[in-house]
Parts: C-alpha cells; structure tokens; sequence
C-alpha cells in the first residue's frame, strides 16, 4: 500500500470509528418496520464529511477540481466503508464523478449515485439529450440528487447525467440489508451527456462489481473480528468457546476465506490502476462471492442465536454480505465470464495468460 493510501485508509478508519451510525439505523429501522415498510437510515452527517474529506472526488483528476487517487487508493477507502457498514454509496459516487470528468460534463452536486441496470433510450435532440426509461436498482436512489449511468447510441457508450427531481416514478425496494436499491422512471427527460470511451464506461458493471468488491472485503473482515472476539467472551460448561479445538478450526478457515478475498481484491484493484482489469475482477468477485458462504455461516455459529437479533451489530455485516454476493454478477455469472474467457484463449495459453497476468501486476 501507498504512503498515499495508507494514510486515506487512515483518515477514513477513524471518521467511521468515532461516528455513531448503527444505533440510528437501528432505531430509525425498528421504528419504520413498525409501519409495515423498513425505513434505513440515512446518514447525511457522515456523507457531508465524506464530501469535505473530498472522496466523493477520488477518482477525478487534479486538472478536474479532483483528488488525483488511482483504484488502489479508492481500495484504501472502500475497505473501511464497508468494515464499519457505512450507508452512504461513496463508492457510485466516485465513479459516477469519475465517468463525468472523462466525459468532459460537470461534476455532480449533492449526493451523486451510480444506475448500472438501464432499461431505456437516449437520444439526440437538438443540441441536447432526451432519456426515456428505467434505471433500475439504484443504490440510495430515493436520496441522490444526481444520478450517473452510461448507455449507448449505435453502440458508442455515452455518460448521463441525470435529475432524481426530474423522474416521473420512484419505486422504493431494498437488498437484504434493507439498503436502498430503487427504480427511478423518466419520461422524455432532458439530460447531460457526452460521448466517452473508457475501461470504466464500456464495462461499468465490472467496475461497479469492483466497488462492491471492496466492501465486501471490509464486511468480512468486520465479521471475523466479531466472531473472534465473541469466542473469547461466551462461555459454555466453564470456559470460553474459542479454547475448543472446533471452534478455533471453524475461524481459523474463516480467517483463511476473509485473507484470500483481501489478496483478490488487492490485486483486482491494482490491474485496474495499470489498465485492462476484466479478468481479475471477474476472479476476484467469484472468489469473495464463495467466502459469503463459509464466513457466514461461521459467525452465526459462533454466535448461535444473539447473533440474528435485530439490534446485535454482526447483522450488519452478515446481511450486507449475503445483499452484496448477488450484487453485480452472482457466483454463476462470474464463474461463466472465467470459463468463457479461458474457453476463448484454448487450453495451450492458460498457464501462459495466468502467469503473465501475475508478474505485470505484481511489480
């Protein structure tokens, strides 16, 4: 890691240690699940800080009012976000603001998300834009201000920009964790856009499935933390749980499983600051989406039944991990894109492109 990245994991560990944001969820949660509908919280104190800390901008050159950071230091802050279930999308917003700045369009104002499922058209009118459909799925979509997609005209990837006040329909809907994850309609809705032509826009769904990557990574972390620390407190016939040899086989696997995911991600996020990442995004997501499995299923064992309650904060993770797994691209889709990229080479360059691919990343 970076002198660079080291110190914005960092800045972003104790802004998320020292800011409360469970409880409210927590009691804002309970109270909107009494009204039949969950309502999450959502935590405009801690996005403000984000957006001064500048993070939001991350990605965005200097030379655009940005940050100047590379994917490995959007790692470095990702990570955090997720050990500590931060709900705010940091994440889509640094790259919707980074497809913005390549696209040469203004940068987002307020809370900026990222649409990565279209269901519609853009067209050109005039000297402007016009956009009729869907964006569905948008992470927080009920409170961006600004929501960022890309979608094509004759095959050229285009970069919109568009008004959640403008969208003629929202439906609310929410993952597992309650996360929002909402429709947004538009109806003939004039638009910013521009032509691009980047890694980022041609394959924004790989590169959203490297966001949620990151958290992932913090969630598990998050979580074998917990269960470790649980086994040292809860006792049974006179001791604690974690001086059972089944018990200590049962983490030391998770610790194996979390360990393996943080060295995908790693080196995912690296071949994306050095140029073509498709490969080892699609490896590294498989990989973190099989840990899903075994990391949960462990640290409720561990934790048997306070585990599930409501309150209790491992849910926070646990649930955001098993929303997260089939979040851009499940274990088969993943699985399929390998099998069909190596299919596509021959069986005579695998071990070639395997190795290859290995020495230029790990310079």
């Amino acid at each position: 890691m970076s002198e660079q990245s080291q110190m914005l994991a960092d800045t972003v560990t104790r802004l998320l240690r020292d800011t409360p944001m469970h409880e409210a969820a927590v009691n804002e949660s309970i109270s909107g699940e009494a009204g039949g509908v969950v309502s999450p919280a959502w935590h405009a104190g801690l996005w403000a800080q984000v957006v001064d800390l500048g993070l939001t901008l991350l990605l965005v050159s200097d030379e655009r009012g940005g940050v100047g950071g590379d994917w490995e230091d959007a790692l470095a802050v990702l990570q955090p976000l997720g050990y500590y279930a931060a709900p705010i999308p940091v994440g889509e917003a640094m790259l919707a603001n980074r497809l913005l700045a390549d696209a040469g369009l203004d940068l987002a104002e307020g809370v900026t998300t990222l649409a990565v499922q279209v269901e519609g058209s853009l067209q050109k009118r005039g000297d402007g834009y016009v956009f009729s459909g869907a964006l569905i799925g948008v992470p927080w979509g009920r409170q961006a201000e600004t929501v960022v997609t890309v979608v094509s005209i004759d095959g050229r990837p285009h970069v919109v920009a568009l008004s959640r006040e403008h969208a003629s329909a929202i439906t609310q809907a929410q993952n597992l964790a309650f996360e929002p994850r909402d429709d947004l309609r538009f109806d003939d809705t004039g638009v910013q856009a521009a032509a691009i032509d980047t890694r980022e826009a041609r394959a924004l769904f790989d590169y959203a499935a490297l966001l949620r990557l990151a958290q992932i990574t913090g969630a598990l972390e998050a979580a074998l933390h917990r269960s470790i620390d649980y086994a040292k407190e809860r006792k049974q016939f006179g001791r604690a749980i974690g001086q059972f040899q089944a018990v200590q086989q049962q983490l030391a696997l998770f610790g194996v499983e979390a360990a393996a995911v943080a060295c995908a991600a790693r080196s995912a996020f690296r071949a994306a600051a050095r140029g073509d990442a498709a490969f080892a995004i699609a490896a590294a997501k498989l990989r973190a989406n099989m840990a899903i499995g075994v990391a949960t299923a462990t640290a409720h064992q561990v934790h048997a039944a306070i585990g599930f309650t409501w309150e209790y904060a491992l849910r926070q993770s646990t649930q955001r991990l098993w929303s997260w797994r089939s979040e851009f691209g499940n274990d088969r889709y993943w699985a399929d894109r390998i099998g069909s990229a190596v299919a596509a080479r021959g069986a005579d360059h695998f071990w070639s492109d395997l190795t290859s691919r290995d020495d230029a990343v790990a310079v």
